[in-house]
């Protein structure tokens, strides 16, 4: 992704969301307002993106798209920050990084348990690159309703495109697989740069080989 999408004017909302707020809601540990402190200036609830604001019909779960941005103390941004405010709104999200002159975009796929339609189930959190504030804007995808709106975003910002007629949940779960993948191939990278034995040295080597295939086949 290379570029900042132009909300809607209609859908502007432009209110600060107290820390405290988040605090009530999703009961963060003692560690994670401490990241909130240390490394969130501000949070402002940007947009809402709603049938009533962008003209577009609410789909299946998601009724509405909150816009939050989060203007940063530095570049740095633990997800546990994000994780509390994703815990803490039951819509989706999509958070817009800020710090000096540049945004990113953020956002984890967030869906209804379908066990207990009171919960939300958030998958990993996707991410663009840092992008200047001069880059120029885009107007929102033109699709048909809130759901597709969504996921839209999300797909704009992830690291793989979706195979034909694969689904969201299907993209996000191979996303999941693809990330665990590669953790276990970077510690077997290690154990097989450390081994002194030989016969160790080519079964390690073998399994190494088998997961570097693992992960080339979900990149496709």
């Amino acid at each position: 992704m290379s570029f900042l999408y132009e909300f809607p004017k209609k859908s502007a909302f432009g209110r600060a969301l107290p820390k405290n707020k988040i605090y009530e809601h999703a009961s963060p540990t003692t560690a994670v307002k401490a990241l909130f402190v240390r490394q969130v200036d501000k949070i402002i609830w940007s947009y809402k993106l709603s049938p009533e604001t962008i003209n577009l019909p609410a789909k299946s779960n998601v009724q509405e798209i909150q816009i939050f941005t989060i203007v940063l103390k530095s570049e740095v941004l633990k997800y546990e920050v994000l994780s509390a405010i994703d815990k803490a709104i039951p819509s989706p999200i999509v958070f817009i990084l800020a710090f000096k002159n540049k945004h990113r975009y953020v956002a984890a796929y967030k869906r209804q348990n379908v066990a207990d339609k009171n919960k939300r189930v958030v998958s990993n959190y996707f991410e663009s690159k840092w992008m200047s504030d001069d880059k120029g804007q885009v107007a929102l995808p033109v699709v048909l309703d809130l759901g597709t709106l969504y996921h839209t975003i999300l797909k704009s910002i992830m690291p793989l495109s979706a195979r034909q007629s694969e689904t969201m949940d299907e993209l996000v779960a191979r996303l999941e697989t693809l990330k665990l993948k590669e953790r276990e191939a970077a510690i077997l990278e290690t154990r097989l740069n450390k081994e002194k034995q030989f016969n160790r040295e080519v079964e390690i080597n073998a399994e190494f080989r088998n997961l570097k295939k693992e992960i080339k086949d979900l990149k496709q």
